[in-house]
């Protein structure tokens, strides 16, 4: 049976699950708990013979024995108990509950399970049957899952472009899925003929990251695991359950690739003194930090700068008010062309990520010792959105969409780059600023376009009705979003 095959089975009970209430996240997260058993126990038969540490009355055999009103209730036991046990199978566990209340469905998945060799499977496909359930779960825009899944297209974009080497570390300070990772260690896989200790050491020490959202990170470790990133015996778990920014970094790392929660504000839920639910947001007093602000994703691009060692490298999702917001803005601009060297940065269409209304980026920046001068010297711009148009199921992203702008950037060697923009060619894409030209921007705005939106001018040729009321969409979205941080600013002064 192909990867095409199973992951169409497997989601096919999602349907009937729906009638009982079960959304494709609590399906997906009932998958996780028995995928992990079934391979513990694949695990530990030979040839492999190894101890998984999860105790006999609580194996995978211990499920298939039972029916009915005893399955489900020694299903609830075994979440409980392997919640409390130690490394990479209590993370997995932890806080586990039952989602599926009809003990025959129940007993339908893990047959289905049951019938396959998960272990035998390679890597690649069993990762391929986890990020294809994933990305449908993504999709399903009541579940909000959306937001922790990046588009695979431009995650593999933006490694080309990085290049990660052999024996460094690679970090996500919000890892949602883990897809950065995968696409890490894909590249590192296809393109290095690895030793054993390389191996060992991409394996094991390899990747950092942090996901708050318990349910989410229980995804991710699954998604690792599938992939042959860690172990079933692991005792440190290479994903923290931790909020990255509360504290500076504990080590650095060479690269980071990342796509920070969407929405500016981070906030604090509280009980008022009329015992109801308020907020407020949550400022963090960082001595690292350039500027104390509010606004998470002008803190994650702080936190990144800092994660990074002096030789490291980022490549970062970021939203449009990043480029162009005052105050702290314009100071963490400053300080990243100052800091690092901000050499690039992609322009994205709408239409491409899960939340609407998102205008998005991404900056890739190399880090550096302080110095007197700053350590950018020029910007080069790939307008990837002007006149571009996507949309999630009819024409979604590809690697090909992406193919220009990777030779443009010429990952291989930065310095050997030629502009596609000139008098001649006013339609060319790929252009640079000089930090001369930056600096004297008004609040030293990265928010920079040059292209003609043709459809403003070329009303025979507009894009298809689905396209531009998706756009429309997008824009309302976004207008409102800006809207609700403005009500919001109001409200606090």
């Amino acid at each position: 049976m192909n990867t095409a095959s199973i992951v169409s089975k497997v989601w096919s009970f999602c349907n009937t699950l729906r009638d009982d209430g079960v959304g494709y996240g609590d399906y997906l997260e009932q998958l996780t708990y028995l995928l992990f058993l079934k391979m513990a126990d694949e695990y530990a038969n030979p040839p492999y013979n190894r101890q998984s540490g999860i105790p006999f009355d609580y194996d995978w055999q211990s499920l298939r024995t039972k029916r009915g009103s005893d399955l489900e209730a020694h299903y609830l036991v075994v979440l409980r108990e392997l919640g409390q046990k130690k490394g990479l199978l209590g993370q997995i566990f932890t806080k586990a509950q039952n989602k599926i209340q009809d003990p025959a469905k129940l007993y339908k998945i893990i047959a289905m399970i049951d019938e396959e060799n998960w272990v035998m499977m390679g890597a690649d496909v069993k990762g391929d049957i986890y990020e294809g359930l994933l990305e449908k779960n993504a999709e399903d825009t009541k579940s909000g899952a959306g937001q922790y899944f990046t588009p695979r297209a431009l995650i593999w974009a933006m490694v080309e472009c990085l290049r990660p080497e052999p024996m460094k570390t690679i970090a996500d300070p919000a890892c949602g899925t883990g897809g950065f990772f995968l696409g890490a260690y894909d590249f590192l896989v296809k393109n290095y003929r690895l030793d054993k200790d390389q191996k060992e050491f991409l394996k094991k020490r390899t990747f950092r990251g942090n996901e708050i959202v318990a349910n989410t990170r229980r995804m991710a470790l699954m998604n690792m695991f599938l992939h042959n990133i860690g172990d079933i015996d692991d005792e440190h778990c290479f994903i923290a359950s931790t909020d990255a920014l509360i504290a500076p970094p504990s080590e650095s790392m060479d690269y980071v690739l990342a796509n920070p929660p969407f929405g500016k504000k981070s906030s604090l839920t509280f009980t008022n003194e009329d015992g109801e639910q308020d907020q407020e947001d949550l400022t963090y007093n960082r001595q690292d930090f350039w500027a104390t602000t509010s606004n998470k994703q002008l803190n994650f691009v702080q936190h990144i700068r800092a994660m990074l060692k002096t030789t490291g490298k980022a490549a970062v999702v970021v939203p449009d008010n990043v480029l162009f917001e005052g105050g702290a803005g314009e100071t963490v601009r400053k300080q990243l062309l100052l800091n690092t060297d901000l050499h690039t940065i992609l322009r994205l269409p709408t239409g491409v990520f899960y939340k609407q209304g998102v205008k998005a980026n991404v900056i890739f920046f190399d880090n550096k010792p302080a110095a007197k001068h700053p350590w950018t010297k020029e910007i080069w711009f790939y307008d990837f959105r002007t006149n571009i148009h996507f949309t999630l199921k009819k024409n979604p992203l590809k690697k090909d969409d992406l193919g220009d702008f990777i030779t443009c950037y010429s990952p291989v060697n930065r310095h050997n780059r030629t502009e596609t923009y000139s008098e001649n060619n006013p339609e060319g894409r790929w252009r640079k600023f000089t930090y001369e030209e930056i600096i004297t921007r008004d609040k030293t705005s990265l928010d920079i376009f040059w292209l003609k939106d043709k459809s403003l001018t070329d009303l025979d040729n507009l894009p298809a009705p689905d396209i531009l009321a998706l756009e429309i969409l997008e824009n309302l979205e976004a207008g409102l979003e800006s809207f609700r941080t403005i009500i919001g600013s109001l409200e606090n002064s």
